[in-house]
């Protein structure tokens, strides 16, 4: 299927990431120009290169910013701008998922270090961008939240809060965007564990007691992989998905069910 993105230009935040590599490389494969944009600048040249040396029709450029830093951001879109045509295709993908404690002992720092990046870096980067969207009437946004943003986390307060957050923040965006032939989407994946999914349930439980749990509660029997989300991305990204707007989409193999 021809997805309608090729030579378009597709902003990945968190690129150097385990998912925002993945999503970079899948809309690479179908032709767009990826900018890799992450804090970390040595992580994002090497999913440039990683880009570069393989066998795909698209192209990625490395760029450093700081998406906390409104200034940064806003002279980092700029340049994009100049060296592209513009931001056609954005996702919002970085964020922080470590902070973990429970609410009378969760460190204010990491509360405020979630919500300035989680939630305002999308902001952040998602007003920059939107002007030339408009003026281009076509554009894609999506919005990487979890399951946490759903259904909550435990001793995950800034996590759950700010995923929980970007989501009406996606919806927001879908009515704004809606008559610019801009949409916008939200992602809620389960947890993604990448090979760690490959492993048996008793090697997983050592790694990780955790994980092992989330995979038991999960009615596939499965935990995610980077592979389950990014052709989804993809899609939302393409020509195919112009009717879908303002929709939370869930990757989850059936975690966000009720099962007895």
């Amino acid at each position: 299927m021809d997805l309608g993105i090729d030579g378009r230009t597709a902003l990945v935040t968190g690129g150097a990431g385990r998912l925002g590599s993945e999503f970079c490389e899948h809309l690479a494969a179908e032709g767009a120009s990826v900018v890799v944009l992450d804090v970390d600048e040595e992580g994002a040249r090497a999913v440039e290169e990683t880009i570069a040396d393989s066998d795909v029709p698209g192209s990625a450029m490395a760029v450093e910013c700081d998406l906390t830093d409104r200034a940064d951001v806003a002279a980092t879109v700029e340049a994009i701008e100049e060296e592209t045509d513009g931001v056609d295709v954005l996702v919002n993908n970085a964020g922080f998922v470590d902070a973990a404690a429970h609410l009378e002992e969760f460190p204010d720092e990491l509360w405020e270090r979630d919500v300035e990046l989680n939630l305002t870096g999308a902001y952040n980067v998602t007003k920059q961008v939107f002007p030339h969207m408009k003026d281009r009437e076509w554009g894609r946004i999506v919005t990487m939240s979890s399951i946490a943003g759903w259904q909550g986390s435990f001793a995950q307060i800034s996590y759950a809060a700010t995923k929980s957050a970007l989501i009406g923040f996606g919806k927001a965006l879908a009515l704004e965007g809606a008559k610019y032939g801009i949409t916008s989407n939200v992602l809620t994946p389960n947890i993604v564990v990448g090979d760690l999914a490959d492993l048996r349930p008793e090697e997983l439980e050592q790694f990780n007691p955790q994980f092992e749990r989330i995979r038991q509660a999960t009615p596939m029997r499965e935990l995610g992989r980077e592979e389950d989300v990014a052709p989804l991305v993809c899609f939302l990204a393409s020509e195919h998905a112009r009717y879908i707007t303002g929709q939370v989409v869930g990757v989850t193999g059936g975690a966000d069910l009720f099962s007895y």
